[in-house]
């Protein structure tokens, strides 16, 4: 595996990988790797010839009293992983050649991008829809993998794709991957390593507390009330505070106070100790 930090370099490397008609599999982290990051990997190998994999903390996707700073990073234990997984490079540009001097543009995808975890954390998905538009144009994939945990995430730089044209890699070839969950069905995420065991052991009832009012939604009962019960209930199993728990379209993640029948999406962000946990689940029809 190619370790490489400058985008001349990367470009050249990437060519060599598709020399021949080969094909690219791009899979983009900011680090800390988890089961969740290796099974995208493990998908975009059945995808594509080769796989590029990226590892970038972007700060410009962290509000000002956000975790930036304490944010795990672990760069040489996580090469190690993706080189084990059959990774060809791993692009770790620096802030400085992600963002040199003068930078100036900003990529914001209205609408969607305005609620939930958007509404919560003002400006978040504007960073995340510039970071991975330059990624896409310096990688130039012909698929990209995205965990299905970020829901919002994923339908954001989907509709980006669509929106800006893009064709490396054209919108149908964005690709999401079900969310990886632990034993206890706690969502693998890179900030659970701030729960404490207690912690770890009540945030596994978040899932759960999910599932159920998944079923009581899909049985029929008032949405309204089946998401104030969810909030009553993640609160009991031990979490602070619930940011939202919202049923949404699974495409537009436009607000549902009924359910149809149509792909939806139950989506959830809340707090337990020092960490903001947020997990989502398919109602209905994916």
């Amino acid at each position: 595996m190619q370790t490489i930090n400058r985008l001349e370099d990367l470009r050249k490397a990437v060519d060599a990988l598709k020399n021949g008609g080969k094909t690219v599999a791009f899979v983009p982290t900011m680090g800390a790797l988890h089961e969740g990051h290796l099974t995208l990997v493990r998908q975009a190998r059945q995808c594509a010839d080769h796989v590029v994999a990226s590892i970038f903390v972007n700060p410009r996707q962290f509000g000002p009293n956000e975790d930036l700073d304490a944010y795990p990073r672990r760069l040489a234990a996580d090469a190690a992983l993706l080189e084990a997984e059959g990774v060809a490079i791993l692009w770790a540009p620096t802030v400085d050649q992600m963002y040199p001097d003068g930078y100036a543009t900003n990529i914001s995808v209205s609408g969607v991008s305005e609620v939930a975890c958007g509404a919560a954390r003002p400006g978040h998905f504007d960073g995340v829809a510039t970071v991975v538009c330059k990624l896409f144009n310096q990688v130039r994939p012909d698929f990209a993998l995205f965990g299905e945990k970020d829901w919002q995430q994923l339908a954001i730089i989907r509709r980006m794709a669509r929106d800006l044209d893009l064709t490396q890699p054209h919108v149908s070839n964005i690709i999401g991957v079900e969310t990886v969950r632990e034993p206890s069905g706690l969502a693998m995420s890179s900030r659970n390593q701030y729960l404490t065991e207690a912690e770890r052991s009540n945030a596994a009832g978040l899932s759960a507390a999910m599932r159920r009012a998944i079923a009581a939604i899909e049985g029929g009962a008032d949405v309204a009330e089946s998401l104030a019960t969810l909030k009553a209930d993640i609160l009991a199993t031990g979490f602070a505070s619930v940011d939202y728990a919202d049923l949404r379209d699974a495409a537009s993640l436009e607000s549902l106070d009924r359910y149809s029948g149509h792909p939806a999406r139950l989506l959830v962000a809340a707090r337990i100790g020092a960490a903001r946990l947020i997990d989502n689940m398919p109602v209905g029809p994916r």
